[in-house]
């Protein structure tokens, strides 16, 4: 199989990367700003199979595009040496485990009519989630922007800048801003490296053509189910959380599948469960229209996303070398993290509501910042069965 990277070979095979993403797709944890992390620690700078210039273009081009962060990195980094098998491969792998898991929870969902101990796990979970993320965010900002020093602030004062402003509008707006990811990336070309001439990156034209074919064709629940979520996927830019408003609008609002309380179970499964926050569509399709919703609201979600990354990528490898490119991404990466570090803070806002969903979310940044040997899925079922024994002992 041809490999793309002419840097160097492939140091792994692809069942080696289908095998790892099978792992994070069954124990990664902690939404789209841990997923993105552990894919740094673990594929950059442990195993080292992907370099840090492919990671953060994989980065910059996933939050470009519109769809899941994590899932759209995860395509990118298989396409990186094994081009569309690797795409395909390590995205269905990274997407199956938890889709199979909140069809599951889907079942029992409708055998039991409900999901109180869901809210006991999740009082527990969603505090040690926060400090997940936090940690995440903090080594990813570390690691793509530069060192927490005064001497660093200085150097790479331009990119602080726009880290600051799009954490602080992520804070303020609650979405993340596309607009303010390119200009970014614009501003910091120009000023660091300024092009001869100026061509619209790529990905543009490809997120423009996203709106197309996407009307209401006929009344069949599961073409409305596809339609739907195929939107979702198109439209919807940044971290998983931020396709919640857009599916409450339809889901809730507009076509009426769920009622409020059942929506938010399906946004608490998506966030107990491994893998992209996104696979709550999996859940909810089941509750409308059993397996083949599910299966229909996942393959619409996705696909989308999938093709808005690997339709680029070539583009992005071929390009990313170019001074005016690498100072491009290097603008649009700094954003973009900062958007993922306010998101963090949005996050704990709403979930950090009591004194012992604080002392569980500090400890899991204590653990995490002095220790390797405590993996974060342990953290999850210590946090679980905390949160299930302060209900019990409250209720």
């Amino acid at each position: 199989m041809e490999a793309i990277s002419t840097t160097y070979k492939p140091a792994y095979t692809l069942k080696q990367l289908v095998l790892y993403f099978l792992k994070l797709g069954y124990a990664g944890f902690g939404g789209p700003v841990a997923l993105v992390g552990y894919m740094h620690r673990d594929l950059v700078e442990e195993r080292k199979w992907i370099s840090e210039e492919e990671y953060k273009d994989g980065l910059a081009l996933a939050q470009l595009a519109p769809g899941p962060l994590a899932a759209q990195l995860g395509i990118y980094i298989g396409y990186v040496h094994y081009r569309i098998w690797g795409a395909t491969l390590c995205g269905l792998a990274f997407v199956l485990p938890s889709f199979l898991m909140v069809v599951a929870i889907g079942i029992a969902y409708k055998l039991f009519g409900g999901l109180p101990w869901m809210q006991a796990i999740f009082y527990g979970v969603g505090a040690a989630v926060v400090g997940i993320i936090s940690i995440s965010s903090y080594k990813l900002t570390e690691k793509s922007i530069s060192k927490f020093t005064a001497k660093a602030f200085a150097e790479k004062w331009m990119l602080w800048l726009f880290f600051l402003l799009a954490a602080a509008i992520t804070i303020a707006t609650q979405q993340e801003e596309i607009l303010l990811f390119i200009a970014a990336g614009l501003l910091y070309m120009f000023v660091k490296a300024p092009p001869g001439w100026f061509k619209k990156p790529a990905v543009v034209n490809v997120v423009l053509i996203a709106g197309l074919g996407l009307g209401d064709v006929e009344n069949n629940t599961l073409v409305k189910i596809a339609l739907f979520f195929a939107k979702a996927g198109a439209f919807v830019f940044g971290s998983g959380l931020a396709i919640v408003p857009f599916l409450h609008g339809g889901v809730v609002t507009d076509y009426h599948w769920l009622n409020e309380h059942e929506f938010i179970d399906a946004v608490a499964v998506a966030m107990i469960t491994p893998g992209p926050v996104v696979i709550t569509v999996g859940f909810i399709g089941y509750l409308v229209a059993g397996f083949a919703g599910a299966t229909v609201a996942a393959l619409a979600t996705f696909l989308p996303c999938y093709l808005f990354t690997i339709l680029p990528a070539p583009y992005f490898h071929k390009y990313g070398k170019h001074p005016s490119i690498k100072a491009f991404v290097d603008g649009i990466t700094a954003a973009v993290i900062g958007a993922l570090a306010g998101s963090v803070i949005v996050i704990a806002v709403r979930t950090i509501k009591d004194l012992p969903t604080a002392i569980i979310a500090l400890a899991t940044i204590v653990i995490l910042l002095k220790t390797k040997k405590v993996k974060e899925p342990a953290i999850i079922l210590v946090a679980a069965l905390i949160g299930i024994a302060l209900k019990w002992l409250f209720a």
